[in-house]
């Protein structure tokens, strides 16, 4: 670790010890009006609560109406419909969050979560039905329940018919596969059939016959996304086997469509701010995920507006706890996160000073930061003991982000308990 680099962030880092101190990240921000925030795992409390800090303070004092999060479509649907009031009173946050009942469940059913659900339903109770704050899913992996979402919602509300049929139609082809995601990647991996076409139909279909669906409690943009997820989980599925890279692509390239599609609806001018992990929102072409030919969220958003009008805040931890499971649906667990490997960018943090702390990267000292540096990567499955073969994803951190925070001891986040 050079001692440039130390005294680089010495002189560029402010404090953070809290919550109005993001005051600085605040102002920075400016006038964007997409805001990606990060996190280094799936698990951690702290990037949980300062995101949810900070959204609070963009939505009150920046006048930001949408929080996209990377979960699933309908169980987020389930919390938007809650937040603002088109649901029965008597329900609860906790049960709203019980929508999220697909492993990873603790990503959104969370205590941190959940108080920020209740303070956006306290302050949508203030607002005009146009003004409140909604909260959105623009993940891909609800094929089946968007599948069934979108043909029990036709059975009554298709004016013709016709789309009903070609709901019927998909939800036909994919019975074919047992209903399991798995047998269709398997099968489409090496036999031709698949359910394309029919799904490209459908999605085509709605996307044409959109003005004929009622625009009241978001029906129309529940159906055009959860139509959206059939055409392009399908997709993904399809390619799961075959290429890494493409299912990536078509992943990250289905929550930027989901974005605009959700912006759209509610008007262009609609501020947004996205939570996902940072290896979506951090810029690709600043990792050597480019190198595999992979972009992400962070990358497309940047592309497809001006400079100004996008802003990105990775995040990142020296060492703590985090939830995250041994593999794939296992029962989750409190794990260690090891202190980070040296010369990797959350070591070079906390040698500079182990205490929390932001940088915001800007035209003074991006140069002082670029150069390339291995930088924590946590996911839902996770081994500690493996970390520094697998957990590190070489970027140049002033290019892939706008801003830094680091929390340099964090802790697991508080799954909610459910009977």
């Amino acid at each position: 670790m050079t001692t440039s680099l130390l005294k680089a962030i010495q002189d560029y880092s402010i404090p953070f010890e809290k919550n109005d101190d993001l005051a600085t990240i605040l102002e920075s921000i400016g006038d964007a009006n997409i805001v990606l925030l990060g996190e280094a795992s799936h698990g951690t409390s702290e990037f949980y609560s300062v995101r949810a800090e900070l959204s609070k303070r963009l939505i009150e004092e920046k006048g930001f109406s949408i929080i996209a999060v990377e979960g699933d479509w309908p169980p987020s649907r389930q919390v938007n419909k809650y937040i603002k009031g088109y649901e029965d009173g008597k329900m609860t946050t906790k049960e709203a969050l019980k929508a999220f009942n697909r492993w990873p469940t603790w990503m959104w059913a969370n205590d941190e979560v959940a108080r920020l659900v209740n303070w956006l339903k306290t302050h949508n109770e203030q607002l005009e039905t146009s003004q409140k704050v909604g909260f959105y899913g623009i993940d891909l992996y609800s094929l089946f329940e968007s599948i069934e979402k979108v043909v029990t919602y036709l059975t009554d509300a298709d004016p013709t018919g016709e789309d009903y049929k070609l709901a019927k139609n998909v939800a036909d082809c994919f019975e074919g596969f047992n209903h399991s995601t798995e047998h269709y990647a398997m099968a489409t991996a090496h036999f031709p059939e698949s359910c394309t076409a029919q799904v490209e139909a459908l999605f085509s279909a709605i996307q044409a016959n959109e003005k004929l669906y009622p625009i009241e409690f978001e029906q129309r943009l529940n159906l055009k996304l959860n139509a959206l997820v059939v055409k392009n989980a399908e997709a993904y599925y399809r390619t799961s086997f075959k290429s890494d890279a493409k299912s990536w692509n078509v992943r990250d390239e289905h929550m930027v469509e989901a974005i605009n599609e959700i912006r759209k609806f509610h008007g262009e001018n609609a501020k947004v701010i996205v939570w996902e992990h940072n290896t979506h929102i951090g810029d690709a072409r600043a990792t050597t995920m480019k190198d595999h030919g992979m972009v992400n969220v962070g990358q497309l958003i940047r592309e497809q507006n001006p400079k100004e009008y996008v802003y990105a805040i990775g995040f990142g931890t020296h060492r703590g706890t985090v939830i995250a499971g041994e593999q794939w649906a296992a029962p989750f667990e409190v794990m260690n996160v090891p202190s980070a490997k040296k010369d990797s960018w959350e070591y070079a943090l906390h040698e500079a000073g182990a205490f929390n702390k932001m940088l915001i990267f800007n035209e003074e000292n991006r140069e002082s930061f670029a150069r390339w540096f291995g930088h924590r990567a946590i996911g839902v499955v996770y081994h500690p003991e493996h970390e520094a073969q697998g957990n590190y994803v070489p970027s140049i951190i002033s290019e892939r982000y706008d801003a830094f925070i680091f929390i340099d001891e964090t802790k697991a986040l508080t799954p909610l308990q459910f009977e």
